[in-house]
Order: structure tokens, then sequence, then C-alpha cells
């Protein structure tokens, strides 16, 4: 990465000779399909001009500043823009939806004239009702003017999604299993180990060209989704040599003035990496080998282990950020080339309060059998670098390579004090010491080529890595039966993963995808059509290994058990198995291992046929052949399961264009969510802060969707949008997390197939500017609401209630202020979801154990940005969960569903605390 960031700086310095001439640039499309041309002549008063390449794309340099008006010309077709203003030293951005004057090639010259605002409006409403399906469009123009910094602060305005966590989306209330993302064209697999999701903080907005989300498919898009598809498309070449860096800091108010704890860190935990200094000892080698060796031998093993059982009290941290990316274009060869790179950097440092409580209700009378008050402190560190490259041979030939490294740590401390009255009333206390260490990588090779006057042909090939890495994960737990009695460590006489346990993971994904579309422009109806055809080919590998060690006394020896967590385990109080001394070994068993391959074979065909100036139909059929083997590749295995399905994947959508400015768009199409591989692993590990287990289950089916949409869409002006629409899905085998209840931390997580399940709702978008008054003509306001309806049903399991995850209501409000003469930009955004359900209880099975629902909970982020330093520079202020409502999961003891603080049992309570960060940028 270092090569890279030399190389860019190199190009900066080589192609800085324009740095004081302006520049238009801007993206030329069809205004009836709204797709790019390719090939119209761009010409500025006769003098200089150039030509759209493969993407639609020019650029003109101008000298000094001055006002101009640009031809566009393109199959008999043309068109004049006046009064586009160039300053010195800066780029203008001019998009156009060319009128063409017919739908075939004619010697006819329609000329008109507009004003350059007019046009780049006119644009940007072509960009969003052109979509060939019901979705949500950011374009760059957009970005370019918001003050958002990442993928994930972008997708937080798109109506119908929230964002999680700062990066994890929701779509329509569904959970994140139903979303997938796709990053230039390339599907993405999880970049969670243990959640099927995508981590969309990695990527800056900077580096966006535009964010689509569909929220109904078309068969050239993967049909593994039901709530939403994002697609992020980055840039490659960029219109001029630019170099940004960011620095910012911040507090969380939960931290700032009180103690702090960590572990014990190695000298490179500041990048987010394990040095080692978590390391297994040198000494073991393989589980085949330990397993082998004698009691004593693996005591000595145990005692040369490192880390140490006690918290590192600090003064409170604050948080960090870093961010520097630039770009360059030039020629090499006579060819053009470009580029642009990226290192990304924060350390952020959080203290949650936590209460998890296990209760016990009856018939509305709700007993506590397990109340623990938890203190965790969370150091996350976050390091990263991308970078991409670029060669434009002609307007019709491009090929690019991009790349993405994300290093993503969290380094934590449980403190835990409460009572567990299932050990008969025991008081308890304990500590939970963790460093998670995630690489994401991935890196992609495309190329896009004109290989005839109406052939297309699209390629691309992709290398995804995701290693997941938990080293010396250490957990110890005391107890006393009253306030006056000594606290003794809860060691027993046999292995245990909740206390005196040393616990090592490791997961290794990797993923193969290669694949190409082709696409056919023809006349049909005396109209433009398109015929497109592609295949996909994706090949997963996984590997996840867990080392399970514990110490254990084989004899019981109450004065090694009333030690404190800096004594306990020293090297002195380790024996030789036969004596009344600590032991060691590890737990054994194939269940903690297991191995994965998934192939996915995926090809389409998809029509896209303009009857009339109103009418448009796109169809088609996706066929996805699905290879999964999980557990062990040796069918005795009782870990193997071998699935083998093929999913054919319809799709229908209409769009009906009222009018210029009004569409009203019908979608009907089939898709399927598959399994996450931890899902199916017959994996049993336990989870300090659940106080319960997680176990797959092999025998997972996959969900099938069929989906509904209807709706109505209206763009007055640019910047401004009016939809409304009704929806409607059915599933077949939800596939849903369990809740078992048991006493001692005995509960278990698992998974199953409900038998069916359906969700309905209605969707309303508006974005308005207020520039109809003057004192508000600087601010735009924007609010989205949905209100869904989710009925799960299983005579089996005699269950009749929502879909696990499902909000019945999402609500987005925003207000943003836009100076731009001034430099100065504020928003206000508040997002609420209604009540869902957490975990599913087994009432069912007659265990007595209600649905655990997480409650509703305002947010408020609130961001402001003024520019200095005669623009270069950017100061920003960002306050994020304004209110810091406490987060409530909770199991109803009544008939009512809806959140009863005073009359509800909670199961966990979360408060995050407000987050206070200040940055500044500047650009050069």
């Amino acid at each position: 990465m270092m090569r890279l960031f030399i190389f860019s700086i190199l190009f900066l310095i080589c192609f800085t000779s324009d740095a004081q001439k302006g520049k238009i640039e801007g993206k030329v499309t069809d205004a009836a399909t709204g797709q790019p041309l390719t090939g119209v002549s761009v010409v500025l008063k006769n003098l200089k001009g150039t030509s759209t390449d493969i993407n639609g794309y020019y650029i003109i340099v101008v000298e000094g500043s001055t006002n101009i008006s640009l031809t566009f010309s393109y199959n008999g077709t043309s068109q004049i823009i006046e009064g586009i203003e160039i300053a010195e030293g800066k780029t203008t951005v001019q998009d156009l939806a060319l009128q063409l004057s017919t739908h075939t090639v004619q010697e006819v010259v329609v000329k008109s004239t507009s004003t350059a605002r007019k046009e780049t409006a006119a644009s940007l409403i072509s960009f969003q009702k052109n979509t060939n399906t019901v979705a949500s469009v950011v374009s760059a123009e957009a970005i370019r003017r918001s003050p958002d910094r990442t993928s994930g602060d972008v997708l937080k305005r798109i109506p119908g999604a929230s964002i999680q966590e700062g990066k994890f989306i929701i779509v329509r209330g569904l959970a994140d299993r139903y979303n997938q993302a796709m990053i230039n064209g390339i599907l993405l697999t999880s970049t969670e180990p243990d959640r099927k999701t995508f981590s969309f903080d990695l990527i800056p907005s900077s580096m966006i060209d535009n964010i689509i989300i569909n929220k109904a498919f078309v068969p050239e898009l993967p049909g593994e989704w039901a709530g939403g598809l994002i697609q992020v498309n980055t840039k490659d070449i960029p219109s001029k040599n630019f170099f940004n860096i960011q620095l910012g800091s911040g507090i969380n108010t939960q931290v700032i003035g009180k103690d702090f704890y960590r572990d014990k860190s190695g000298k490179l935990d500041w990048l987010g990496i394990e040095d080692g200094s978590r390391a297994l000892p040198s000494a073991y080698t393989t589980k085949t080998n330990f397993a082998l060796l004698s009691r004593q031998d693996k005591t000595d093993i145990g005692k040369q282990m490192k880390g140490s059982w006690v918290a590192e009290k600090i003064s409170a941290p604050f948080n960090l950020s870093l961010q520097i990316n630039g770009g360059f274009k030039g020629k090499f060869f006579n060819k053009t080339v470009g580029g642009n790179f990226g290192l990304s950097y924060s350390r952020n440092h959080q203290r949650l309060d936590l209460l998890n409580r296990q209760n016990k209700i009856s018939s509305g009378f709700t007993s506590v059998e397990v109340n623990f008050n938890d203190e965790r402190f969370n150091q996350s560190t976050v390091a990263g670098a991308f970078g991409s490259l670029a060669f434009q041979f002609n307007p019709k030939n491009k090929i690019s390579l991009r790349s993405i490294i994300n290093v993503n740590a969290n380094s934590s401390i449980t403190q835990r004090a409460g009572v567990d009255v299932s050990r008969a009333d025991s008081i308890l206390k304990g500590t939970e010491m963790s460093f998670r260490q995630n690489t994401f990588f991935t890196t992609q090779l495309s190329g896009e080529h004109i290989i005839a006057s109406a052939l297309k042909l699209k390629w691309y090939s992709a290398f995804n890595i995701l290693d997941g890495y938990i080293p010396n994960q250490r957990r110890i737990l005391y107890s006393k039966s009253n306030v006056n009695d000594p606290y003794r460590a809860i060691i027993a006489n046999s292995l245990s993963q909740q206390s005196g346990s040393r616990i090592y993971q490791s997961l290794s994904d990797y993923i193969y995808t290669a694949g190409g579309d082709l696409q056919y422009e023809y006349n049909w109806f005396n109209r433009k059509q398109f015929l497109k055809g592609g295949y996909m080919f994706q090949v997963k590998d996984r590997l996840y290994d867990a080392q399970l060690f514990a110490n254990y006394l084989p004899y019981d020896n109450d004065s090694l058990r009333r030690l404190s967590p800096d004594q306990i385990f020293s090297s002195q109080n380790f024996g030789t198995g036969e004596d009344n001394k600590f032991a060691f070994d590890a737990l054994s068993g194939k269940t903690y291992r297991y191995m994965a391959n998934t192939i996915l074979n995926a090809g389409y065909i998809q029509s896209d046929n303009q009857f009339t100036d109103k009418l448009k139909l796109v169809y088609g059929l996706r066929v996805e052949h699905f290879d999964q083997l999980v557990g062990s590749v040796k069918s005795y295995d009782s870990r193997h399961t071998h699935t083998v399905v093929t999913d054919f994947l319809p799709a229908l959508n209409i769009n009906y264009k009222l009018n210029n400015k009004t569409n009203i768009r019908a979608a009907v199409s089939k898709t399927v969510i598959r399994p996450e591989l931890r899902e199916l692993a017959f994996l049993n590990l336990y989870d300090f802060e659940l106080n319960a287990s997680v176990q797959g289950n092999p025998a997972l089916k996959r969900t099938a969707i069929t989906n509904l949409d209807l709706r109505y869409e209206l763009y007055p002006r640019a910047g401004e949008v009016f939809s409304a629409g009704v929806f409607y899905k059915n599933f077949k085998n939800p596939i849903e997390q369990l809740f078992n209840e048991g006493g001692g931390g005995s509960s278990t997580f698992s998974y199953q197939n409900a038998k069916k399940a359906i969700t309905y709702g209605a969707e309303l978008e508006i974005r308005k500017k207020l520039d109809q008054f003057s004192a508000l003509e600087n601010f735009t306001v924007q609010a989205n609401a949905a209100y869904i309806y989710s009925r799960v049903k299983d005579e089996k399991f005699q269950v009749n209630r929502s879909l696990q995850g499902q909000s019945p209501y999402v609500f987005n409000l925003g207000l943003m202020y836009d100076y731009e003469q001034k430099g100065m930009t504020a928003s206000i955004l508040y997002n609420q979801v209604g009540e869902r359900i957490y975990l599913v209880g087994d009432i069912s099975a007659g265990a007595g154990s209600p649905d655990i629902y997480e409650a509703s909970r305002p947010l408020i982020d609130v961001q402001i940005t003024k520019k200095v330093l005669r623009s270069k520079g950017e100061l920003r202020l960002n306050v994020s969960d304004v209110f810091n409502k406490k987060q409530y999961f909770y199991q109803n003891t009544n008939d009512k569903k809806t959140f009863q603080k005073n009359t509800d049992a909670y199961r966990f309570t979360r408060k995050f605390g407000t987050g206070i960060n200040f940055s500044f940028n500047y650009s050069l």
C-alpha cells in the first residue's frame, strides 16, 4: 500500500500543470431510457471538443474563469446549453439527459437551447426515474453536496433505509439477512464472520459515483435478497488530480471522565493487528498431538499460557480518526489513465451499560432467575486502504482494477456483577477479556467494451478474503452464597467454557467470482430496445476452527478458589493432576471445527422493451444453481451436510409514464435467502454476554420469497420527490433464531425454519425544498415512513406471530440546510423503528419462555460543517445518538405486544452513550 501511496503522489506532482485551469465534466444519457450515450460530440464554442466514453462521460479543460456554452450532438440531434460558469482551478459538473429527436437514426437536426441549471436538474430527474425497477438512487452530485463521509452515512438518507451500528443496513424493516451488497457490479459476501451482512463504513463517500438501492428484483441482479440490494459504484478515473486529508477526534459521554479498563495490549494493537502476544505457546502444535499428551504435559502447556486475568485501568481516552484520499489523471502511452487511493484509520472507545436478565414467566407472574449488571469497555480500531487504477484505451474500451483492504479489531473487557437464582441464589462477579480481529480484502478486475455498434460487453473477476481471529479469550467467574462470605472462583472438576477458560477461534473465507454480461441494442416499434444475457460463477471456501481450553480442579481446593484473579492461575498453583491443584486440558469434539464450500452458477436472460413513449417492460429469468457442502467432506461424518438446489427466479417490471415527471411502477418476482454457514454448522459456543450457547442447525432450508410491488412516483423538480407505494412478500421456510430457556448458563440460541410467513405494507416518501419561503430558501426537508404487517404461521409449532426482525413501522425525518455560497451545511436526522421480535421464544414447546422483543428507540444525529481557508478546508461537528435512550429487550407478561416499561420483564438492556466528534478536512 505504501508503494501505491508513493506512486499516486508522483502522479499528483506530474499532472498538476492544469491546477489553475478550469474543467467541465459530466455524463450524457438518453432521456427516454436513462442509458449512457457513447460517442456524443461535446464542443466548446466550435473551438475545442471531445466525445463521451463508454459510460457516457466527458471532460474539457477551460482556460481561466469564464462563462461558456456547450453543444451536444448525437445521431442527428443537437442541443446547446448556455450559461455554464467555469471557475479557475475548479471543476464544474454539467450532466445532460439528451432528448433524442427520434428512436431511429435519421438525419434530422433539432437544436434546443437551455440553461446549465435547468439541464443539471433534468439529468438528475432522468437518472432517478429511468431506473428499470423500483429503486432509490443517490447521484455523485448529490453526494458531493452532502456532508457524508462514508457509504454508510449516505445510506442513512435513502428512503426506507436505516443503519444499525453505523454500518449495517435495514431496508423496509427487514433484518440485515434479507439485504445484499454489490460493489461495481460484483456480488459481495458478508464482511462479518458470524452474521449475514455487509459493513458499509468501508468506503469513503468521496470515492462513490452513485448508490442504488433496488427494492424490486430484475434478472440481471443476484437473486439472494428480499429487502434491498445495495449497489455501490465507485469512481475510477477522476476529472482532475486531488488530495484530501481529514483529522478528527471525539468523545463518548459514557467514557469521558470515568475509569476505563482494557486488556494489556500487544505492540500492534493500535493497528488492529495481533502481534503474537496472545498466541498459543510454542509447545502446542496440533489438536491431535495435544490430545495424546499426558495430563502432566498438558498442564505444563497450560502454565505457559500468556495473558493476564486482570484488566488494566487507564484514564478515559479520546477517539481518533484519520482519512487520506487522492486521485490522479494523465496519459500513459497516449492512453488515458487515472486512479484513486485512500487510507483510513480510526480508534474509538465506548463504555456500555448492560443488563442481562433471565425471567421465569407463568400466568402473568414474573420471577427473576438471573440478574447480571455488566459494564463493557470496547476499544475498536479500524485501519483500511483502497486503490483503483483504470485505463481508457479509447471511448469504446476501458479496463479497471480496484482493491480494498480493511482491518477491524475490537478489544473488550466485560465486568459482571449480579445474582444467579439458578445457582442457589449465588452472588456472582466475573470478567471476560476478548480481542477480535477481522480482516476483509477484495480486489476486482473488470472491463467494458463496445465490440460492435449495437453490442456491449462487460466482464469482471474478483477475489475476496475474510479472516476472523479471536485469540486467548478468557473468562472467570466468582460466586458467594451471601454478602458475608468470601468470593470463590467457579472452577469445576470438569472442563467448562464459562469460567477458567481460554478460547481461540479462527475463520478463513476465500471467495472467487467471475462473470460477464452481453447487451444487444436493436430497434422495434421504432424505438430502442435492449436484450441482455449474462453468467456469474462464484466459489466460497471456509475453514473454521475453535480451540477450547479450561483450567479445572480434579479435586476441590477451597483455598485456591479463594485466590484473586491476579494470583489464582499462577504457575505454582498447577499440579500433576493427581493432587489438589489446577490441571489444564482441551474440550474435545468434532463440533468445534468445520469446513464449508459453496459453488454458485448463475445465468440470466433479460429483455428491456419500450413499447410506447409511456410503457416500458423489463422481464426475464435468472437461474441459480447452488451446491453447498458444510461440516466435513466425508459423508459418514455426523457434521456432513450436502445440498444442491436449482432456483428459477423470474421477474417482471412494468413502468408507465403518466408524463415527464410521473411514473407508475409495478413489479413481481421471486428471490431466495440462503442460510449463513455459521447457522448451518453444528457448532455450540458459549456467549458470555448472553449467558447462553449459540448452536447451528444443519437441517436449515433456504427461504423462497415471492415479491409484489406497486409504486407511484412524482418528480416535481431536481432534488424533490414524492412517492407512495405498497408491497407484499410471501416467505416459504423463513429462517429465525430460537431461544431455548435453561438455568445456570445452559440456555441456547439455535436456528429453525418456520413453515411460512407473509409481510405487506405501504411506503411514503417526501423530499421537498423550502425555497418558496425566502427565510427557508436553503432548507430541504425529507421524510419517509413505512407501515409493515407481518405474520408467521406454523401449525407444527403452534405459531401465529410477527416475523422475527420485522419492524411494524419505520420512520425517518431529516432537515437539511445548505448555504453553498457561504460553505455552510447542517443536518438533523431522526430515525425510529417499531417493536420487533429479537429472538423467538420456545413457549410453543411448553417451556414457557415468551418471545423476546426489541423496544422502539428514537435516534437523533446532528451534523454541522463549515468551509474555511478559501473552501479548501472544512470543519465538521457530529453528534450521534443525541437522546442516548436505553435500549430495551423485553418479554410480554400479558396480551399487549407494545412495550410497557413498568409491566414487562426485561431480558436485556443496553445503553451506548452519545458520541461527539470533531474533524477537519483539507483539500489540495
